[in-house]
């Protein structure tokens, strides 16, 4: 089976790697690549293709294995692969990279949910020197006069916004927005379904029909197929007798007829693979719970305590001003709650965060709370933050529900004598 590499993800994979094993004369290269982009769309399948046609060695890492119960030690195997990696480039005369799957799943701060540990900032910290001194790579308790095997590391993610700022920044990272456009998804579903003979005009057919899937999307709907001669299976041996029929069993594996791939066919199984879609998005359940965890141990908030407004400039007059059909605060300017109904009203999810002096250097915020489609909530819980953090920097955040990006960072506090830039 053949598989589709696009060209413009081959291009950018094949250019960062072969820039890193180069000597350009007064160039910075980025030691790090970022490849980004919307769940499913094959980011880790894709760099899978570019190694294999490149004939590059990749030694993996997953987003588990940056986090453990002993402090330092996701940050030692950090070095160990990429030391691997090297090594292996040495012996075998051939390029190699190390490849971290998901590194926002192990390393991102996405809401007040995820908790940041310290090998969180140890790993954060070790991937920062490897870009930065990518020769000079040492373990604990020793030391290699040797110059260490430089080696690009290409890493993926949904959102590379929620890791830490420096680490992502132009010189140690090269950022790549992977988003097919219409003729790679079309090559890509033709990959998948090659070896079942589907008429090119039906893939892109298909295609056209559901243009806002994942590419996961078709893969599952192809392994959806067989489910009906799965359950013709199970009735014929029975459900008390499929286990000793499939795990080792003495019988010739069962053998299944080629399902239908008529294109009518394919579009009546997409569609219920989308109401499956459509029913978990309308449930939200846990974001529900979420919300009601977010929303405990605010307490009661005092609406007539005096307040100095030199000391929370974000805090105003008594208003009776409603905005978007939400409530307004009593005590919050106008400007700030419809800042707050703004965001909510774009069906993004709010967050307050707060952080004092020396953490706001280290951009090592805290969250205090997390909303959606609760504008009272939210101007209530953000009362109380500024109320119990007057000597803190408090600052509102727009989370897209969608992919989880951020989309809005706005400072409404800052603590007393310092400048709003």
């Amino acid at each position: 089976m053949s598989y589709y590499i696009a060209p413009r993800f081959l291009d950018k994979l094949s250019v960062h790697i072969t820039k890193n094993y180069l000597n350009l004369p007064n160039v910075k290269v980025p030691l790090l690549l970022g490849v980004h982009g919307r769940k499913g769309e094959g980011k880790s399948f894709q760099c899978d293709l570019v190694f294999e046609q490149m004939g590059v060695e990749a030694v993996y890492m997953s987003a588990g294995e940056l986090e453990s119960p002993d402090a330092g030690d996701p940050a030692r195997l950090v070095r160990l692969r990429y030391l691997e990696a090297g090594e292996l480039a040495k012996v075998r005369g051939k390029m190699a990279v190390l490849m971290i799957n998901d590194i926002d799943a192990g390393m991102g701060r996405v809401d007040q949910f995820t908790q940041y540990t310290v090998n969180t900032q140890l790993v954060h910290g070790t991937l920062m020197n490897i870009a930065d001194n990518p020769t000079n790579v040492q373990l604990p308790g020793s030391y290699n006069t040797d110059p260490t095997p430089r080696v690009p590391i290409i890493v993926t993610g949904n959102d590379l916004a929620t890791l830490y700022a420096p680490l992502v920044r132009d010189g140690r990272m090269d950022k790549f927005y992977w988003e097919p456009d219409r003729g790679d998804r079309i090559g890509i579903v033709s990959g998948i379904f090659e070896v079942d003979r589907v008429d090119h005009r039906d893939i892109e057919k298909l295609v056209d029909t559901f243009p806002e899937q994942s590419i996961d999307f078709y893969g599952a709907l192809r392994s959806r197929l067989y489910d009906e001669q799965v359950r013709q299976l199970i009735e014929d041996v029975g459900i008390n007798r499929i286990s000793q029929r499939v795990v080792n069993s003495t019988q010739a594996p069962p053998e299944f007829r080629k399902p239908d791939f008529s294109l009518p066919h394919l579009v009546d199984m997409g569609q219920a693979l989308v109401r499956e879609q459509k029913r978990l998005q309308e449930l939200r359940l846990v974001e529900e719970y979420n919300r009601t965890i977010g929303n405990r141990g605010l307490g009661e908030i005092n609406m007539t305590a005096p307040q100095s407004n030199s000391a929370k400039p974000a805090i105003a007059p008594p208003s009776t001003i409603s905005y978007n059909g939400q409530p307004s605060s009593t005590r919050l300017s106008p400007e700030l709650v419809s800042q707050v109904n703004q965001i909510l009203g774009q069906g993004h999810r709010l967050g307050i965060e707060y952080v004092d002096e020396r953490r706001f250097r280290m951009n090592s915020w805290n969250c205090y709370a997390m909303f959606q489609d609760d504008g009272s909530g939210a101007i209530a819980a953000l009362e109380s933050c500024l109320n119990e953090h007057q000597n803190d920097y408090v600052r509102l955040v727009g989370i897209s529900s969608s992919d989880r990006r951020r989309v809005v960072e706005t400072i409404v506090h800052r603590p007393i004598g310092k400048a709003v830039h």
